[in-house]
């Protein structure tokens, strides 16, 4: 208690306090808590049951644990995998969720949805595209969609008649660069909508309204990136403010001064990848914060004390994968957590084991699994979340540790 005092003195005196001590090399199995760390398999090949289905804990209806750490005794919350839970990739049932998802145009779901209806595309495209399903969607009727989605300004909305913002544009890049259409929307106007939001201080708004969040900054780098427009950006102030959005924990906020959280670090440390600036990224200490989102089920959170989400499993993962880390956590328990969360009957993931399934979901699930070696789905690009092999098309390959 006496260290953390000396360290926020420092730090509200503007002194950078000396780097706490760093392990040398990855964290060894079983050495922290209940979880472990480590290299279980890579859940890969053939489908085969995995070896930590049916480990439970005592836990609270619903599926939800609360559990205690082994050196602490401090609570941990964390879900149960039931020994009857999903153990095999069901690859044709989540292409069918999807094709099927996208038809049906009147349920209260898809209608709900519509705000951000063009990362629903989005997602629904990259799954079935990783899947090797991609001839399934409707390819026309997606083209026009995004065309009658582009505003004046240049920027793209989430459904037509919807404001702009920069996540929808992206979505909307990533779709027509998967589909090899960007001839389908005004790119220079695309360039000046992005080149519009940056201010001063080399932060991006999401849109006119002004608000910021380092997720636009990687939204911004993303969508120049895939054009082939990154130098219409004040890139060293843009680089600047990002950095000026870590934490003494090493991971990165929405904000400077913002609580770490695994959602910013994948934007933070993508956008430093795009930029080829992670050489100012501490790894290590990083590395560390990421892989105790890891909780004993196998599955991570996306900040300390939350439950665990099968999204986790893909921006820790790819935060992992960038700064060359990924070896630190248990994939072999982070699999079966991911696979526990498909619904055998009408395909899809779900956030937890048991919860209704959904398309944002069921791609980061996939692409969790394409991240941890699985040889039945195509290999993804940790910093844009697209197929390996469009990036290599397109000749964008962001910079990674190794």
């Amino acid at each position: 208690m006496n260290e953390w005092r000396a360290d926020v003195s420092l730090r509200l005196r503007g002194v950078q306090p000396p780097s706490p001590p760093l392990p040398p090399s990855p964290p060894p199995l079983g050495g922290r808590g209940l979880g472990g760390w480590g290299g279980g398999g890579q859940c890969a090949g053939a489908p085969r049951r995995c070896a930590c289905a049916g480990w439970l804990r005592t836990g609270r209806p619903g599926g939800l644990a609360l559990l205690f750490g082994a050196d602490m005794g401090t609570p941990q919350k964390d879900v149960i995998i039931k020994s009857d839970a999903p153990n095999t990739l069901f690859l044709e049932k989540h292409a069918d969720y999807i094709v099927s998802y996208g038809s049906k145009k009147d349920d209260y779901e898809y209608c709900m949805s519509e705000y951000l209806r063009m990362s629903g595309v989005y997602w629904g495209l990259t799954v079935m595209d990783l899947m090797g399903q991609l001839h399934r969607m409707n390819k026309e009727e997606i083209l026009s969609f995004i065309k009658s989605c582009q505003h004046e300004s240049g920027g793209i909305s989430a459904s037509i008649g919807h404001d702009p913002h920069l996540l929808y544009t992206l979505s909307a890049v990533q779709i027509l660069t998967l589909y090899d259409s960007l001839h389908v929307i005004d790119v220079d106007k695309v360039v000046e909508y992005v080149q519009s939001l940056q201010k001063e201080d080399g932060s991006f708004a999401g849109d006119i309204w002004g608000e910021i969040d380092t997720r636009f900054s990687f939204c911004a780098a993303a969508t120049l990136a895939l054009l082939g427009k990154l130098d219409v950006i004040n890139m060293e102030k843009a680089v600047e403010f990002v950095l000026s959005c870590m934490n003494f924990d090493g991971g990165f906020g929405c904000r400077p001064g913002s609580e770490s959280h695994a959602g910013q670090i994948y934007c933070c440390t993508g956008f430093l990848a795009i930029t080829g600036q992670l050489h100012q990224v501490n790894s290590d200490l990083l590395g560390w914060w990421l892989c105790e989102r890891q909780l004993p089920s196998g599955g991570l959170n996306g900040r300390p004390e939350k439950l665990p989400d099968v999204c986790y499993s893909w921006w820790v993962l790819a935060s992992l994968k960038i700064i060359g880390r990924l070896h630190w956590i248990d994939r072999e328990k982070l699999c079966c957590f991911i696979l526990a969360c498909q619904d055998e009957e009408t395909g899809g993931f779900a956030d937890r084991p048991g919860d209704m399934v959904d398309p944002f979901h069921t791609l980061f699930g996939i692409a969790g699994l394409s991240l941890l070696g699985e040889e039945q789905v195509k290999p993804v690009n940790p910093v844009f979340c697209m197929p390996e092999e469009v990036l290599r098309r397109i000749n964008v390959q962001p910079e990674l540790v190794s």
